[in-house]
């Protein structure tokens, strides 16, 4: 193989990992939303697990195929909300299997009571009095065990289109194969519920949300007003985790008149940081390094630069403004494919070392929102609080807005509030401010340019809050 042709064959496979990379870091956003995590359980599942006690049906034959529909509808009403009022186990196993009694229990009326002949019909006529019978043993029957379960009257009428028994030996030997398969197959199912919910669902955040995997070595530019509080922030975010480490970071101009100077200059710098770097693991208790590079034309690539060669996955870097927007340095970082958050403490405050009541607001769920929330669980610890709160238009949205704060905050350890409100996000934030010490926002860096024009982000039309703001941008969104 020649060299150019070897060259064009290795561009072509870089390019086809770099379209894989992309193609798994999007799918890895997608499924950490707990409806895309659960509908794609469902569709992968159930299928299994049908086919599963199917398999098992053909092999022993005692389980009769006109169970399956109910047991279908049952094992997706489990899986599609296993938080939900059904999704108990033992309700299911208990729900389809009275059922069973009950439906076993009507068809025998049926024939002591002259209902139903046992001596003649093919079992394709229904007593509709002996349906009547069914499905109010299986309600009241339910009710009383607090079994209830919609499936459960399935497997009951199903007992109905039995076939016509001629002595009672025969009905007995029907009810126990009957009852007795929908409670092994039901059993199957729930065990395998159980182990999926158990050891998967209630885990998700372990196996899924890159958020609370990493941003424990915390690079923070010393540079703005107020480096000491951004310096702080990042502390506390990375000595929540045992690997946690911080890196100062200062800036020495490029442009100075001599190596004797830049390199003065560098010490003189160097000695700064190392008084804050032992105030941070004295007070924080986290590892802390120092770094002194040259500012560049541009300071916000330096940095990212910066970042990768020191092995940090967040930056905290002071916000910044410039003509009512973020500074281009801000704007670098949040373009960049580093995890960012830009700290604001409160105007005219004294700086904070600790924020025990944090709130979080967000927009729909998502990578984002984990991280928002994992870095609120962080800085809040085990004695703060997180709120997380949404606002939206119609109270139509209130339900389905509040199981979705549910299925974010159920992922993490600790005690929650969420607050579903009907304002504004900006009247929200002002009028409870005043109650927390810190807000952590998205950057709203997936939003379309029209998107953001037309609305911009929520952080750049609030100046006023009287708590400290972090905004926070995920890398490559």
């Amino acid at each position: 193989m020649s060299d150019g042709l070897r060259e064009r064959y290795h561009a072509v496979l870089r390019r086809l990992r770099r379209i894989e990379r992309r193609e798994v870091a999007a799918f890895q956003r997608w499924i950490e939303h707990t409806a895309n995590l659960i509908h794609l359980s469902v569709l992968l599942l159930v299928p299994l697990l049908i086919a599963g006690v199917t398999a098992v049906s053909n092999a022993v034959d005692v389980l009769p195929f006109v169970l399956f529909p109910p047991l279908a509808s049952g094992t997706f009403t489990l899986f599609a909300d296993p938080e939900g009022e059904y999704a108990s186990p033992a309700k299911f196993v208990g729900g389809l299997t009275t059922g069973a009694v009950c439906g076993t229990a009507a068809v025998w009326v049926a024939a002591v009571t002259g209902l139903r002949s046992p001596a003649s019909g093919t079992g394709l006529l229904v007593s509709p009095a002996a349906a009547a019978l069914a499905i109010f043993l299986t309600g009241g029957a339910t009710w009383a065990l607090d079994f209830e379960e919609p499936s459960a009257f399935s497997t009951a009428l199903l007992a109905l289109v039995a076939p016509a028994f001629g002595d009672t030996a025969g009905l007995r030997a029907f009810f126990v194969q009957y009852a007795g398969s929908v409670f092994v197959a039901s059993t199957i199912v729930a065990a395998a519920f159980g182990v999926w919910r158990r050891q998967f669902y209630e885990r998700r955040s372990r196996f899924l949300y890159q958020s609370t995997k990493g941003d424990d070595h915390v690079l923070v530019p010393m540079r703005g007003e107020h480096p000491q509080a951004a310096a702080t922030f990042g502390a506390r975010l990375a000595a929540a985790h045992d690997a946690g480490k911080v890196v100062l970071l200062d800036f020495v101009t490029d442009g100075a008149p001599d190596e004797e100077s830049t390199e003065r200059a560098a010490g003189e710098s160097a000695q700064r940081l190392e008084g804050e770097a032992d105030r941070i693991e004295t007070r924080v208790g986290v590892p802390c390094e120092v770094a002194v590079v040259g500012d560049g034309p541009d300071p916000a690539a330096t940095v990212l630069k910066a970042a990768r060669e020191t092995n940090c996955d967040l930056i905290v870097a002071p916000y910044e403004e410039e003509r009512g927007g973020l500074s281009p340095f801000v704007a670098g970082l949040f373009g960049g494919d580093i995890d960012t958050v830009a700290f604001r403490s409160a105007p005219g405050s004294t700086v904070r070392e600790r924020w025990k009541r944090v709130l979080v607001p967000i927009r729909r769920a998502g990578d984002t929102a984990h991280a928002m929330i994992d870095f609120g669980r962080r800085l809040a610890g085990r004695t703060g609080g997180v709120s997380v709160c949404t606002c939206i238009d119609s109270e139509r949205q209130r339900r389905s807005t509040e199981r979705t704060l549910a299925n974010l905050v159920e992922t993490f350890e600790g005690s929650f509030e969420t607050r579903v409100s009907r304002s504004s996000i900006e009247s929200f934030l002002s009028a409870n401010d005043a109650h927390y010490d810190l807000v952590v926002m998205g950057a709203s860096t997936d939003r379309s340019t029209a998107s953001r024009f037309v609305s911009p982000p929520t952080f750049e039309r609030l100046h006023d809050l009287e708590c400290d703001v972090a905004i926070v941008h995920r890398g490559g969104r």
